[in-house]
Formats: C-alpha cells, sequence, structure tokens
C-alpha cells in the first residue's frame, strides 16, 4: 500500500543523523516541540532529501520548573510573570520559531495562570498556534482555559473525563498524547524518582489510554507524537523513526480505528500545522510517500514493512521494522 510520508507531531531533533534515520522510517515530516539556540534549529531545516521540520524553538517555562534543568532551553525558555510574555512570543516568532510551546509544569513549579493567558493571548494575536505541555489534569484544565491549540502529552494522575474532552472537541482542540512516552514514564523498569522528577507520584498509563479514548470519542482531533528525544535523564529507550510505529500502535490499542491512527501521522497534522503540501497522496503535492507490503487498514502493524521511502521526490534505502505478534 502507497502512503503520504509519516509525520511524527512531537519530538526534538538532536542533529541531521536523527532526520538521516527519520527518513529511513519513513517520517518524511516532523514538529519538533522545542530545541535551542536558533542557529541549531535552523542548521536541520531544509536539507534536501531529509526529513523537513517545523519547530517550537525555545519553550516557555517557569524558574525552578523541571524543564528549567534542561541546558539552553531551560535558560533561554524562562519566563517570570505575564508582564514579560509580550517580549518572549515576539522575540520566539523573530528567531524563527513556527509557533509556540508552552510547558506548564504543574504539580510542581510552573507559569500561573495569568502567563498563561498573556502567552496564549500574544501567540494568537499574531495568528500564531500555541501548544502547552500538559502531564497532569490541573495542568490541562489550565491550558484548556487559556484557550490554547493543542494539548500535548496526556494526564497522568487522573484521565481526562467526559466534560474535559468536550470543552476539547468543542474548540476544536487538538490532542498530541505522545503515549510512547508515557508508557516509558509509568512502566516498572523506569525509576521512582525519575517518575517524581517528570510526572508525579501515582503515574498511571491506564489515565492516559482513558483520555485518549475519552477525547476519541468525543471527537477531538488526535495527532500522533512520540517525544523521542536523546535526553540522558529521559524516560524509556526511544529511537528516532521507530518510536512513531510503536505509537500507532499504542493509538488503536486507545480505540482509534486503523484508519485514524493513519490520519494521525498524516493528513491531521499536515492540516493543522499549516504542511498544506503534504499529508496525502494527491498530485501536485509534495513527494513524500512511503511504500509498505501489507495492509495498515487491516492491521496497523504493516506500516512496519517498509520497502520503499520518499522524500521531497529522493528515494531512500528504508529501515526493517520487526513486525511485533
Amino acid at each position: 500500500m502507497l502512503l503520504p510520508g509519516l509525520i511524527d507531531a512531537h519530538l526534538h531533533v538532536n542533529g541531521r543523523s536523527a532526520l538521516e534515520r527519520l527518513v529511513r522510517f519513513g517520517v518524511t515530516s516532523a514538529l519538533d516541540m522545542a530545541n535551542a539556540p536558533p542557529e541549531f534549529v535552523d542548521s536541520m531545516r531544509g536539507i534536501r532529501g531529509l526529513t523537513d521540520i517545523r519547530s517550537a524553538g525555545t519553550a516557555a517555562l517557569a524558574p525552578g520548573s523541571v524543564h528549567s534543568h534542561i541546558p539552553e532551553i531551560g535558560r533561554r525558555g524562562l519566563i517570570r510573570s505575564a508582564a514579560e510574555a509580550e517580549r518572549f512570543v515576539t522575540e520566539r516568532f523573530a528567531e524563527g520559531s513556527n509557533y509556540l510551546k508552552i510547558l506548564i509544569d504543574l504539580p510542581g513549579p510552573s507559569l500561573d495562570r495569568a502567563t498563561v493567558d498573556a502567552l496564549v493571548a500574544t501567540a494568537h494575536r499574531l495568528g500564531r498556534l500555541v501548544v502547552a505541555h500538559a502531564l497532569s489534569y490541573e495542568a490541562a484544565e489550565m491550558a484548556q482555559a487559556a484557550g490554547v491549540d493543542a494539548l500535548t502529552h496526556t494526564p497522568l494522575d487522573r484521565p481526562l473525563d467526559r466534560p474535559a474532552a468536550d470543552r476539547m472537541a468543542a474548540a476544536d482542540r487538538m490532542l498530541i498524547p505522545t503515549l510512547a512516552m508515557m508508557e516509558a514514564l509509568t512502566s516498572p523498569s523506569t525509576p521512582p524518582q525519575m517518575v517524581e522528577q517528570w510526572a508525579m507520584p501515582g503515574a498511571s498509563y491506564d489515565s492516559a489510554r482513558a483520555s485518549v479514548a475519552a477525547a476519541y470519542r468525543a471527537g477531538v482531533p488526535i495527532l500522533a507524537g512520540t517525544d523521542t528525544n536523546t535526553d540522558v535523564e529521559s524516560a524509556g529507550n526511544f529511537s528516532f523513526g521507530d518510536s512513531l510505529h510503536h505509537e500507532l500502535e499504542l493509538l488503536v490499542d486507545a480505540g482509534l480505528s486503523t484508519v485514524d491512527a493513519l490520519r494521525a501521522a498524516t493528513v491531521l497534522p499536515a492540516e493543522r500545522f499549516g504542511l498544506h503540501d503534504r499529508g496525502a497522496v494527491t498530485p501536485g503535492r509534495r513527494a513524500d510517500l512511503v511504500l509498505v507490503d501489507g495492509d495498515p487498514l487491516h492491521d496497523i502493524r504493516a506500516v512496519r514493512s517498509i520497502s520503499r521511502v520518499w522524500c521531497g521526490g529522493i528515494e531512500h534505502h528504508p529501515a526493517r521494522l520487526a513486525r511485533q505478534s
């Protein structure tokens, strides 16, 4: 079956080697969800024949938050009050960010409601999308109240309930659940101190999975993203490219149809993030294509059986993924 090139809607690219690996797994576009400095992000843009990226650049975060300890991003992304929102947002877009990423690190030190509201309002006034990191129900509620365009991750303390999911659907708000990372964060093999650092005590994958199911039933657009990164302190053992195939399987397990799982990694992120020249196999669009053996509409795992990949019309030798039984 011929598919559009896949799109990972949440990762953190660490250089050209990541782009080379992504394209071999059929991921021809990627939405980078925080990276710095701008010169590093720019070095990964527009490389002929390799995965094409868009990036949030430096994300907004609170002093003392868990993300404030990340080198470069933690220093550049600090914002202390709503009064700094206008400067922060205009600087991000002036240096090339494609959309704004806000890190709401509740529970724990985090941006307050007034600051989140001001960041969202400024970005929207400039006609830009806003993505909010939310690992707790409280963080998701704050993000929704502020009017963000997308939530990334899913609450690990309690699932999104029907009212929360209905509010998302009514606002046409996206969800990028990153179930692969949620699974890793709550794995028994993940050290408890790491779970407490990045999530919260008692974090449960069941909450994440149930949140996706609730959002999907409500009609919320679900986008496939993995949160793949190379942070040595991050949970999980992720690899660029193959993690997206696992994400698709987890989305189907959470209740998405195989058609909607494929849409989550193709047409939906393309439409929602303004990549109007891709996401579908249509004449005149960018030649990002993946040929797979088998029928992923019958079994989503067939996406792992890649036989050919084209990125911007350039053919690549694919990476073979073992199909899991």
